[in-house]
């Protein structure tokens, strides 16, 4: 077995083609002497050339072909079948073949003047996950599915003016269920089948067949968010492949980057029938490698684990650890669970559990989600939306970022018996995403004859609860626009009928829109809403006494934190009113209240005292 060190530098064991005008030096990691291949196109004919790899060290082979390559194609073959390798960089179309590219020629113009964007605090992002082709296969997008559709003025415009400065998009690698040869064909997929790992998605591309526009473009399509403020964070799907028998890991060491159990079965916490083993030296080093990749060649902002409870907590600490030492502003969070059980025990994962042993890792919260909306294990089960007593606990966790608070009876919260947050950044607050009913569909299944109004009303109030936890606010891409996928749980190559937003809810529900602007911007300015630190939190964050199906607080002392004094915030899932008590010797403002929110005021309130909250609605209300 090969002996791996880490890496500091981005490239190291997994440097599998290097080009120059003069030679191209090819190096593969692998138990058996590989056939090197290549060839005039991406897809068909037969090899221009075969070349006998020679050994370079145990397991690791390397051969050198002397002469411009530039625009042919490789593979490698050990027996098992052709493979581009593990690490291929760019690749022909449909990704079966690794091509012969000069990277330099794939930078946008002033790609050397653009970079990460920096973060005083994690608190401060606001992160918006979205699908290429659901946002922009729209009649108004140039590029209708593709990345430059985000480098487009509308799409770029709206991002802006609704003032998140994060994008989450989902897996932008290439990924295996696409034929990129019949793109005239409707054809859906949201990437959670890896093919290659580190070269961007061809369908997402103008041209699949040409290596290099996929580069380009994708880095085309960062450039723009960057310039408007926004940072790009990607999900990354190390945690299985597509197949094991005819993946690329498989076909280049068989056995080796997977999981078996004891009787030798191929393990599958994934769900999807096979799990990777972070814990084994090279995939460490193959996952350590690809992040810092994409950070450097394409300046990527974060990465989203997905099924981040596969990957070991080792792997994921290094993974921190090399990603602060690149750039600390780099944000890392992912699922803190898995889909099936691991080959590796609970203890050594990187669950939700165990995020203590995780600093600077943050971890989506289904106590909080599944509190506000209803479990994830019945989309017909309803909770504090609902007006359903026995949340309220479970909500202030969230709204405390999950972290220990001398006012939060863990025994009493739905999921964790403890805190597991020790900064509230580590918590991602969210009430729905992509893999999952969105909001708007969960409430009608879960509220029979729910009403239009209601609808508007309590999408507004749950993500209020989103926007004003310590947490990390993170919304599914539409819900402003009061999206839904026909009841659609799981819309992973559903077509663009169930998946595509509807631009036209602009112009049906434009009071959602403009509530969703006000609230982000409200949180982005008043830092007493994303305090930052646990010390902060359980220092200025007081909650003011439960009542059945409703939760208030109070964010107090912030003189020098933030322009306003005391904050009160309360959510009220009841269909009825409910009364609040706030000190009687303020006069406080309403900058939230039914469905408005108004920085500069909605009305005033003299003298305190007891305070009516309509139903199905917050109320925030301030004193100087």
């Amino acid at each position: 077995m090969l002996a791996i060190n880490v890496s500091a530098w981005a490239q190291d064991v997994f440097r599998e083609m290097s080009y120059s005008p003069k030679q191209t030096v090819f190096y593969l990691n692998s138990p058996k002497r590989p056939i090197l291949s290549l060839w005039s196109d991406g897809l068909g004919g037969q090899p221009l050339r075969t070349v006998k790899m020679r050994a370079d060290g145990k397991n690791r082979w390397t051969a050198t072909v002397k002469g411009d390559l530039k625009g042919q194609f490789y593979t490698f073959n050990i027996g098992r079948g052709d493979t581009p390798g593990v690490f291929a960089k760019a690749v022909g179309v449909n990704g079966q073949r690794g091509a012969i590219i000069d990277l330099s020629q794939t930078d946008p113009e002033s790609w050397a003047n653009d970079h990460r964007l920096t973060t005083l605090s994690m608190s401060d992002l606001v992160i918006y996950e979205m699908h290429h082709r659901d946002f922009s296969i729209a009649s108004h997008a140039a590029h209708p599915g593709k990345f430059l559709a985000l480098s487009e003025p509308w799409a770029v415009g709206y991002l802006k003016s609704l003032g998140i400065n994060a994008v989450h998009i989902l897996p932008s690698f290439d990924f295996a269920s696409v034929d990129e040869t019949k793109l005239d064909k409707p054809q859906y997929n949201w990437g959670y089948d890896p093919l290659n790992y580190n070269v961007p998605e061809g369908s997402y591309s103008t041209d699949p067949y040409t290596p290099a526009t996929r580069i380009r473009e994708f880095k085309e399509m960062v450039q723009a968010l960057h310039r408007a403020g926004i940072r790009v964070i990607l999900d990354v799907v190390y945690n299985h492949t597509f197949d094991l028998a005819n993946s690329n890991l498989q076909r280049t060491y068989p056995d080796y980057y997977y999981r078996f159990t004891k009787n030798g079965k191929p393990s599958n916490g994934s769900g999807c029938g096979n799990e990777t083993a972070s814990e084994k030296p090279l995939m460490r080093e193959f996952m350590l490698e690809s992040v810092k990749y994409w950070a450097t060649e394409y300046h990527i902002d974060g990465f989203r684990f997905d099924l981040m409870g596969v990957h070991d907590i080792t792997t994921m600490n290094i993974i921190r650890k090399e990603l602060t030492a690149l750039d600390p502003n780099i944000f890392i969070y992912g699922e803190g669970w898995s889909a099936g059980s691991c080959a590796l025990p609970n203890g050594q994962l990187a669950m939700k559990a165990n995020m203590k042993q995780m600093p600077g890792i943050a971890a989506f919260c289904d106590d909080l989600r599944d509190a506000v909306r209803g479990p994830f294990s019945d989309d017909h089960k309803p909770a504090f939306l609902a007006g359903l007593p026995g949340s309220e606990e479970s909500i202030k966790a969230g709204i405390a970022g999950m972290i220990a608070h001398p006012q939060v009876d863990y025994t009493k919260v739905n999921y964790s018996k403890e805190p597991w947050a020790t900064e509230p950044t580590q918590m991602i607050a969210y009430v729905s995403c992509h893999d999952d009913m969105c909001l708007v569909d969960r409430l009608k299944a879960s509220i029979p004859n729910i009403t239009s109004s209601e609808l508007q009303a309590l999408d507004k109030l749950a993500q209020t609860i989103v926007f004003t936890s310590q947490g990390v606010p993170f919304m599914l891409s539409g819900e402003e626009l009061l999206r839904d996928k026909k009841g659609v749980h799981n819309s992973f190559n559903s077509p663009d009928s169930i998946n595509a937003l509807d631009w036209g809810n602009l112009q049906r529900y434009p009071g959602v829109t403009d509530y969703y602007r006000r609230l982000i911007t409200l949180r982005r300015h008043h830092p007493a809403f994303h305090l930052g630190s646990a010390a902060a939190v359980r220092e200025h964050l007081e909650f003011l006494p439960s009542q059945p199906a409703l939760v208030a607080f109070r964010l107090k002392d912030l003189a020098g934190i933030d322009s306003w004094g005391d904050i009160y915030v309360i959510f009220n899932g009841n269909r009825d009113t409910r009364t609040v008590s706030l000190p009687e010797d303020s006069t406080y403002t309403v900058v939230c209240e039914n469905g408005q929110i108004d920085e500069a005021g909605l009305r005033k309130i003299y003298g305190g005292g007891n305070v009516r909250v309509n139903g199905q609605s917050a109320m925030i209300v301030m004193s100087k």
